[in-house]
């Protein structure tokens, strides 16, 4: 038995706002409940109702800039910047932006709808 998974097919969440999810690691692509890995391209003018989940989230920009809205504060990050929100806090991600915005998403534990709350 190998001591490593290379993901060469991630799994594409299916959405309905024009965004792109890849989850290369995870609960829907790997059945890993510990952490999971995402790769993602939020649309110009694209933005989520506001989540409170029950996981820490790090977000690393590789492309464009990406808004948070964290306790009535907007935090725009760019490329090469991340963030990691903590659990249990409120938050509404969104690209207000006229470019597309490629990021990379690392939930732990995993990111699990269930466990997510979107108001």
């Amino acid at each position: 038995m190998k001591s490593y998974t290379i993901q060469k097919n991630p799994f594409v969440v299916p959405t309905t706002d024009g965004k792109l999810i890849e989850e290369h690691h995870g609960k829907a692509s790997t059945a890993n409940d510990a952490i999971s890995i995402a790769h993602m391209i939020a649309p110009p003018h694209w933005s989520e109702p506001f989540q409170t989940p029950e996981f820490d989230e790090y977000t690393y920009i590789i492309k464009g800039r990406k808004q948070f809205t964290i306790d009535g504060e907007n935090i725009v990050l760019e490329a090469g910047q991340s963030i990691k929100i903590e659990k249990n806090t409120r938050v509404q991600y969104s690209n207000p932006f006229d470019e597309p915005c490629e990021y990379l998403a690392i939930c732990k534990p995993a990111f699990d709808f269930n466990k997510v709350h979107r108001e």
